[in-house]
This record gives C-alpha cells, sequence and structure tokens, in this order.
C-alpha cells in the first residue's frame, strides 16, 4: 500500500520494529473485558482498568470499570484504532480502544488517552448501521490498518448464518465505511485474521455459525458442517480470495491465527481448538500457500466426564516479538505451554505450567494413562484461591517477562464447561516467563479477582495494555 511506504518517515504510534518494541516501558495497566451476558445478571458489560504495577499499592486490583450503555452486548476481542503499522505517520495515534461485542453487533470507541485509568466512552458504531451498510454482524477481531481505517472480522450476517460473514471497515472517524473483501469473496465461515503487507497477503480462519456456538458446543454441530476447518488466503490490501486451505481432520475449528512478527517472513501458525493442533502455514515456491501440523496436543482418556476423551482445546495463543516463543493455552485440560520456535517447523516444548483445568486434584474427572493409571494435574492455589475454570485468554509483555492469563472463553461455553464460572465469577494470574532457556511460574503475588465485583461475579476475557500494547501488533 502507498501509504505504508509513505509512513516511515517521521514518528508515529507503536515502535519501528518488533525488537524495537521490547525494550519499551514496563505495563503498569491493564484494560480487560469483562462479561456479564450470559451470566443470569442483567447487568452491562464492563472494561476493567487494573493495575499491574507491582510497586503500587493497588497492585493486582481493579482501580476503575467503565460499565457499557447497553445489556446483552458479549464483549469479546478488542484492537487499536492504530498501531505500529502507522509507526510512520505522525498524524496517527494510538488513542481509542475498539470493543467489538460479538453477541449484540455493536463496536464501542473507548478513549483511553484522556485518563488512562479511568478511560471513557467515545463512541458506539449500532448494529443497525452495521447490517443495513454491510449486512454484516457478531464482530470479532479489530486491526487497524496503514491507512487509517479499522478492519473488523465479522462471524455471520443478523440472523447467525455462517455464509453472512466477511470484514467491516471503519473510517478513521469510525463511521461505517463498507465491507473490505470483494463481493463474492466470502467464504462459508470467518474468525480471527492477520495481514503480513510484505507479502501481500492475509489470513482468516474459521470458528463456526454463530447460530451453533452462541447456544454453547454441540458435537453434531461439528458432524452437521456447522463449524470450519479451513484457512482462508486473501490478497492484500485488494480483498480478493486466493485459496482456500483444508485442514481437515486435523484442523478442525482453527480459531487465533498470527504471522511471525517479523515482516519479512512468510510463516505463522493457527491454533486448531477442537483437534487440539498448532497448524504452521507457510508460503511454497511457486507463490501459493501450504500447511502442516507444527504441535500436536494429545487427548486425554479421562472417567466421569461427558466423553471417553478429552482435547485439550487449544484456544488463545500469541508469538512473543522477537518470533523466539509461542504460547498457547488448553483451556480444558488447564496447562499453559510455551515453545521454542526459533526453527518455526520443530517447536520445542521448553515450558508448562498447571493453572486451571477440568483435571486438576479435587475434580470429580480423572485422567487415565495407557496402563490404566488414573491422574491429576497439580494445580496452586493464589492467595489462597483456588483456581477456578482454565486458561483461556493470554497476554504478553513488551519484554517477555510476563505473561497474563484470563479464563473465560464464551459465556454460554462457559456455562456448559466450567458453571463455577458463571457462580464465582473469572480471575487474572500473571506468570512469570524465563526468557533465555524457557519455563514458567505462576507469581504468587498477583491474583485478580472478577468474582468480588459490585455487580455480582463477571467473565474476563482479553487484555490490553494502554499505549504501548504491541503483541498484537502488524509491522509493514
Amino acid at each position: 500500500m502507498g501509504e505504508e511506504t509513505e509512513c516511515c518517515r517521521t514518528k508515529g504510534p507503536g515502535y519501528e520494529t518488533p525488537l524495537k518494541a521490547m525494550s519499551g516501558p514496563k505495563e503498569a495497566l491493564l484494560y480487560v473485558t469483562c462479561v456479564y451476558t450470559g451470566t443470569g445478571r442483567e447487568k452491562p458489560d464492563f472494561l476493567a482498568t487494573v493495575d499491574v504495577d507491582p510497586n503500587s499499592p493497588t497492585y493486582s486490583k481493579v482501580i476503575h470499570r467503565l460499565s457499557m450503555p447497553y445489556v446483552g452486548d458479549e464483549l469479546h476481542h478488542s484492537g487499536w484504532n492504530a498501531c505500529s503499522s502507522c509507526h510512520g505517520d505522525p498524524s496517527a495515534d494510538r488513542r481509542f480502544l475498539i470493543l467489538p461485542s460479538l453477541v449484540s453487533g455493536r463496536v464501542y470507541v473507548i478513549d483511553t488517552q484522556k485518563n488512562p485509568k479511568a478511560p471513557s466512552l467515545q463512541k458506539v458504531v449500532q448494529p443497525e448501521d452495521i447490517v443495513k451498510n454491510t449486512g454484516l454482524a457478531y464482530p470479532h477481531t479489530s486491526h487497524c490498518l496503514a491507512s487509517g481505517d479499522i478492519m473488523i472480522s465479522c462471524l455471520g450476517d443478523k440472523d447467525g448464518n455462517a455464509k453472512g460473514n466477511g470484514f467491516l471497515l471503519l473510517d478513521s472517524e469510525f463511521n461505517v465505511k463498507g465491507r473490505w473483501e470483494k463481493p463474492g469473496h466470502s467464504p462459508m465461515f470467518g474468525y480471527d485474521f492477520w495481514y503480513q503487507p510484505r507479502h501481500k497477503t492475509m489470513i482468516s480462519s474459521s470458528w463456526g455459525a454463530p447460530v451453533a456456538f452462541t447456544k454453547g458446543f454441540d458435537l453434531q454441530h461439528v458432524t452437521d458442517g456447522l463449524y470450519g476447518r479451513h484457512l482462508h488466503v486473501y490478497s492484500w490490501p485488494d480483498g480478493e480470495l486466493k485459496q482456500t486451505l483444508d485442514l481437515g481432520d486435523t484442523g478442525l475449528i482453527p480459531l487465533e491465527t498470527r504471522f511471525l512478527h517479523d515482516p519479512s517472513k512468510d510463516t505463522g501458525y493457527v491454533g486448531c481448538a477442537l483437534t487440539s493442533n498448532m497448524v504452521r502455514f507457510f508460503k511454497t515456491k511457486d507463490g501459493s500457500w501450504s500447511h502442516e501440523v507444527a504441535i500436536s496436543v494429545k487427548p486425554l482418556k479421562v472417567q466421569n466426564w461427558i466423553l471417553p476423551e478429552m482435547p485439550g482445546l487449544i484456544t488463545d495463543f500469541l508469538i512473543s516479538l522477537d518470533d523466539r516463543f509461542l504460547y498457547f493455552a488448553n483451556w480444558l485440560h488447564g496447562d499453559v505451554r510455551q515453545y521454542n520456535i526459533e526453527d518455526p517447523k520443530n517447536p520445542v516444548l521448553v515450558g508448562q505450567v498447571w493453572v486451571g483445568g477440568l483435571i486438576q486434584k479435587g475434580s470429580p474427572v480423572v485422567a487415565m494413562t495407557e496402563d490404566g493409571k488414573t491422574w491429576q494435574s497439580d494445580v496452586p492455589e493464589i492467595q489462597g484461591h483456588r483456581l477456578r475454570g482454565g486458561p483461556q485468554m493470554i497476554q504478553l509483555s513488551l519484554d517477555g517477562k510476563r505473561l497474563y492469563v484470563t479464563n473465560s472463553l464464551f459465556s454460554a461455553w462457559d456455562r456448559q464447561f466450567y458453571p463455577e464460572l458463571l457462580e464465582k465469577g473469572s480471575h487474572m494470574l500473571q506468570i512469570d516467563v524465563n526468557t533465555e532457556e524457557g519455563g514458567l511460574k505462576t507469581n504468587p503475588n498477583f491474583f485478580v479477582d472478577f468474582g468480588a465485583e459490585p455487580d455480582g461475579p463477571s467473565l474476563a476475557h482479553e487484555m490490553r495494555y494502554p499505549g504501548g500494547d504491541c503483541t498484537s501488533d502488524i509491522w509493514t
């Protein structure tokens, strides 16, 4: 894109390179999307500001709550209006946090600059406006573009049909601009996406039909074809669907999608939830794209559960800014893993920590080894709290030394797999990371209890740092 090369002359938001971002300031605050939708509590979802400065008297406490003006949103993922793709544009400013509401279809714009500790509502993009102009609903992933526009993947139409998915564009004033992809270039399913401009490519993944996943998970819906198993390769920035990669039975329900941060690299990964495989995608010599399984989490044989085998259910994952380590969470098993990916084809497990899950000690569910012995994971208590649910969303500090973890996936799925979360609420943890040799260890001094909220227990989801959040940035 012309603006991408033109904007490299002076400094704008973010950092010039991923490696320079690692030298950015240490995080002091985290914004966390918190949900009441689907919990039975008729309260609006809110954005929590959490103090993560260990020298502060309010360390690991919620210091501000910005309630949304409506009930029933299901705040989910979030993104910035400007990021490192606009680093050279002096007029761009990473000021506004974009909060798509997965269920209601609204998009909130939050001003984090006036008072970073107490952000304020700037604008609401109403679902009626989005549907009228684009036909899109169920907004999910938000990325800023170097052009100043904001692009949001939408998972279906207003009736929850997967065939209605596509990509919403908002302009820099947060007005509905239209759809990004070319007409007729919307496959059946959409979910997450990541673009790599130097390779003129955007790749998106495929969760499922909103009419299915909003009701909870039903394995029959997979058989019925209501969930995806494909990656969609688009030309960037043209929006033409160039290739569809069928991940087959090893790639059921591919969710989070990440290229390596180095913009010259033509490789990335997608976490496939149901089959619990980390699939690597890459460009071939002829310019097309291919894929292979890079990491497999074997299902566990279990007793006292709904199925005889339990998948890990890889949900969120991310890559360190130096592209050395990959981290992911197994929401059902309950562990967070760290892999060295300096050889992207051959990831090596170098760290693992158990921070919840269905097979932790004290749970009725037990895992079995091949020889018939039973076992359960050892999960530490933190500040006297038994860890609830399983690790889900993760966020890494710029220097890569601190990994933050929340445990809500989606209210309907939380209710199904971890009903205790709806009763007692979510929590947030911090894991210390060994960035030299690898290794993970829970921080015993950090515990944010979203079960103690004034309006009742809430479900904590995605996390963002004000101003300096670059782990989801895209460089040009």
